[in-house]
C-alpha cells in the first residue's frame, strides 16, 4: 500500500459496527469499477469515503478528481466537466481539458450531483452511457474511463418524484448506493474521532496534545452533533486553540454541548438552530466562512438564519 493510501485510511477513524461495516464494503467495492452513490447528511464525511474507496483501488495511483456541483456556476458546470476546444466561444483562447478527461482511469467524484441543472443532467446520462464525451467545439468523441462517485445529501427519491432529478439518471447513477450515517447513529465513533482531532489539529497549530477529561468525554457521547464530523472537528480545533489547561474541561465546551443531557431531548431543528448559532459567533458573523464550515451553500445559511431569526 502507497504511503498516499495509508494517510487517508488513517483519517477514516471506524470504531462503531456501522462505520466497521462501510469500511469493509468499501473495500469489496475498491477492486471493482462499479458507479456508486454515497448518500449521508453533510458533515458525516461521504468525501473522505470516496477517497478511501479510490486509494484502496487498483487505480490508486491514478487521478483522484472532486467537482462541487453545488459551488460552480451553472453556465460553467459543462466546460468544466467536458472541456472546450480553443475557439468554442468567445474567450476560449485555448484548448481546457475537463474534470472528466483528467480523472483518466482514475475517479470522478460528483459532488452535490443533485445541483445539477435538467439540461446538465441529460448530458451527464449521455456520457455514462455512451462512455465517451465531446469537449464544447469539439468534433471527435474522447473515451471516459473514470469510476464515477456521486455524493450528495438530497433524497434523491424525492427529488425523481418532484420532477427535479431526472429518473434515468438517479437509476444510472444509483448502481450501488452507501449510506454514511449521521453521527448520533454511530455513537462508539465519537470518543475515537475526537483522540483523532486532538492529535491531529494539535501538530496543525503546534499546541500541547491534549486529552479529555472524563466529564468532557461524557457530554460529547450524550451530545447528538447536528452538524456530523464537521462539528466534532470544528469543536476540537476551538478547544486546542483556546484552552488553558493540559486537559480539556467542561468549561471549554459551549454551553450546548455542555448541556447535552438535556440538549439530546430537544428537536433536530433546535440543535440545528444552536449550532449555526455558535457557528456564525465563531465566525464572527461572516455567512461565507460560516457556510464553508457547515458544508452548505450560503443561499441556505441565508434561508435557514431567517427561519431560525438568528440575528
Amino acid at each position: 500500500m502507497s504511503p498516499e493510501a495509508e494517510a487517508v485510511l488513517g483519517q477514516y477513524v471506524a470504531a462503531d459496527p456501522a462505520s466497521l461495516k462501510l469500511l469493509d464494503q468499501a473495500r469489496k467495492l475498491a477492486d471493482t469499477n462499479s458507479t456508486l452513490l454515497v448518500r449521508g447528511e453533510s458533515g458525516t464525511g461521504k468525501d473522505l469515503l470516496a477517497l478511501v474507496i479510490h486509494y484502496l483501488g487498483p487505480h490508486a495511483d491514478d487521478p483522484f478528481v472532486n467537482i462541487d456541483c453545488a459551488s460552480l456556476p451553472h453556465e460553467l458546470i459543462e466546460s468544466e466537466l467536458f472541456g472546450y476546444e480553443r475557439g468554442a466561444f468567445t474567450g476560449a483562447t485555448h484548448l481546457k481539458r475537463g474534470r472528466m478527461e483528467i480523472a483518466g482511469e482514475g475517479t470522478l467524484v460528483l459532488n452535490e450531483v443533485a445541483a445539477l441543472t435538467t439540461p446538465m443532467q441529460a448530458k451527464l446520462l449521455r456520457v455514462i452511457e455512451e462512455r465517451k464525451l465531446d469537449r464544447l467545439g469539439g468534433t471527435r468523441p474522447i473515451p471516459v474511463n473514470a469510476r464515477l462517485i456521486s455524493v450528495t445529501n438530497v433524497d434523491l427519491e424525492q427529488a425523481v418524484a418532484r420532477k427535479a432529478f431526472r429518473e434515468d439518471l438517479y437509476y444510472r447513477l444509483n448502481v450501488v448506493p452507501l449510506a454514511v450515517l449521521p453521527l448520533r447513529e454511530r455513537k462508539a465513533d465519537v470518543l475515537p474521532l475526537a483522540e483523532h482531532f486532538l492529535a491531529q489539529l494539535a501538530e496543525i497549530h503546534r499546541r500541547p496534545h491534549k486529552k479529555l477529561s472524563s466529564q468532557v468525554a461524557a457530554a460529547l457521547e450524550k451530545y447528538d452533533f447536528p452538524g456530523n464530523v464537521r462539528e466534532l472537528r470544528n469543536l476540537m480545533e476551538r478547544t486546542v486553540i483556546q484552552g488553558a489547561g493540559a486537559r480539556i474541561e467542561l468549561e471549554d465546551l459551549p454551553a450546548h454541548v455542555r448541556g447535552s443531557g438535556q440538549a439530546r431531548r430537544q428537536t433536530l431543528e433546535d440543535l440545528e438552530r444552536a449550532y449555526i448559532a455558535e457557528i456564525l459567533d465563531y465566525t464572527r458573523g461572516k455567512k461565507s466562512k460560516a457556510a464553508e464550515i457547515l458544508g452548505i451553500t450560503r443561499k441556505t445559511l441565508l434561508e435557514k438564519r431567517k427561519r431560525y431569526k438568528l440575528d
